[in-house]
């Protein structure tokens, strides 16, 4: 048999330093590309700039040339020279021959560097319609134009600027320096700040993390504080209101414990008791057997409703007992529940008064709500008043296609505060009743959670001093049609 691979454990990440990684990560790719830009858009914008400054002072130096009458060679050679030094250029005037007219104090070596230059220009510009070009020689641009300037005659003579790339490239790695610089300084910052970002973030996740351990411990008193982010603050709000339930929740297990000690408790007692009295005194007194016997009955049929109760609440919650709807004679069936409730009448003097509408049909889980029909006559029975008086009605509402269920009972009423909390599990009423109230305060909850599973309106109506009247809405159907 293969044994199954175990999956990997993968541990969990730290929001904090994911932020902060990815935050940094994020800035840096963002310097990297405008520097990558800024480069490119320096380096074209200074060559585009040198090209037009070539141009821009080669027919400043060329008018200067053709204007120059008489002829002054130290003049227009301290001109040119001036030119250079303004522009960071070089400027010479040269014939097709290599002969170098102007400036005059140029050297040998700048001579025979400037004669190569020229065959390349001569190689351009002759034998074309072209008055000027401007190239790139090794590390250089060269522009180039014919000129008019005639110190030796029958010579064809070229102005030609030289522009060392080397000034531009130190420009050019000037500016990426300090972008280097700058963006060190920008990385240093953006590390700075979303460090502190991240912080901010993942601060409020922190604290809820640490309330939520505290309300883990049993301390329902925390309160998940909101923030100014609103996930994080509807994240808060989830959690106060699952910390309110879960509140609930536990207050209705401690009631439970005591509500069922006390309910297990005194029919225990009770059954004990009995069967011990059985045994050693009205074993053979037949009339006082049956009367300790019939205590015992109703003490176990009590532990027995207990239970059913309990296990009822259970099913219904989990929904393990699934709702199956079919149609069926609410009238008839009303009347098999009344029926349970006879010997209330023969024993213990009660009065049911019915106003029940013949043959009405509805469609519902006839089981469930037997459940709810029970529960809610057995609570009118317990808090009745002195008269014990029960009045059930099922009557027909043709307007609406619906058949309206009510109880009412001549007990003290409910207080109006009170009435949301009626539904929930374990609540009793809390004033004290002339006749011990029986049950385990889980009858209402079962109503509520069945009628709701059906989608069916329901409610109450209380006065204080004048009793209260459970109803439930039942949908009207017709007897032979099941309903959709």
């Amino acid at each position: 048999m293969k044994s199954e691979k175990k999956k990997k454990y993968k541990r969990p990440k730290n929001l904090n330093i994911m932020l902060w990684r990815n935050f940094c990560l994020f800035s840096l790719l963002i310097i990297l590309v405008v520097g990558i830009i800024c480069y490119f858009v320096v380096s074209n914008s200074l060559s585009s700039y040198v090209q037009a400054k070539m141009r821009t002072v080669g027919s400043e130096v060329s008018e200067m040339l053709d204007n120059s009458s008489p002829v002054d060679e130290n003049a227009l050679t301290q001109y040119i020279n001036g030119q250079c030094f303004l522009n960071g250029i070089n400027i010479v005037v040269i014939t097709q021959d290599g002969v170098i007219l102007l400036p005059n104090d140029i050297s040998a070596v700048e001579a025979g560097y400037w004669s190569g230059v020229e065959v390349t220009v001569y190689e351009k510009l002759s034998g074309s319609d072209l008055t000027d070009v401007l190239f790139k020689v090794d590390n250089a641009y060269i522009y180039a134009m014919q000129t008019s300037y005639a110190a030796h005659s029958g010579s064809t003579s070229y102005l030609v600027i030289s522009y060392a790339l080397e000034v531009a490239n130190n420009a050019v790695n000037s500016v990426q320096s300090y972008l280097i610089i700058i963006g060190i300084f920008i990385i240093l910052i953006a590390f700075l700040v979303s460090y502190g970002i991240a912080q901010k973030i993942s601060d409020p996740l922190k604290r809820l993390t640490a309330t939520a351990n505290k309300m883990a411990k049993g301390d329902y008193s925390v309160k998940f504080a909101s923030t100014e982010y609103q996930e994080i603050a509807q994240l808060s709000d989830t959690l106060n209101y699952a910390k309110d339930e879960i509140k609930k929740t536990d207050d209705f297990q401690k009631e439970l414990l005591a509500n069922v000690s006390h309910d297990l408790k005194t029919p225990l007692t009770m059954i004990k008791a009995y069967a011990s009295m059985i045994q050693e005194i009205s074993g053979d007194d037949p009339e006082k057997r049956n009367q300790h016997l019939q205590v015992i009955i109703d003490e176990s049929d009590r532990l027995t409703g207990l239970v059913n109760d309990l296990l009822n609440v259970s099913k219904i919650s989990s929904d393990v007992d699934q709702i199956n709807k079919k149609v069926f004679n609410l009238t008839e069936f009303l009347f098999g529940i009344l029926r349970k409730f006879e010997y209330l009448q023969d024993t213990q003097g009660y009065s049911f008064y019915a106003d029940i509408d013949a043959d009405l049909y509805t469609y519902a889980d006839e089981e469930k709500i037997g459940q709810v029909l029970y529960n809610l006559i057995s609570n009118a029975v317990n808090y009745t008043g002195q008269d014990k008086k029960v009045f059930i009605s099922l009557k027909l509402d043709v307007a609406e296609n619906r058949i309206k269920f009510s109880v009412r009972d001549t007990g003290k009423g409910i207080k109006k505060e009170e009435i949301p909390s009626i539904w929930n599990r374990y609540y009793r009423a809390k004033e004290e009743h002339a006749r011990p109230v029986k049950g385990t305060g889980l009858g209402l909850s079962i109503v509520k959670t069945i009628l709701e599973k059906h989608s069916f309106n329901f409610g109450v109506e209380s006065e204080e001093g004048k009793g209260s009247t459970f109803w439930v809405d039942f949908p009207e159907v017709d007897a032979e049609v099941p309903a959709d």
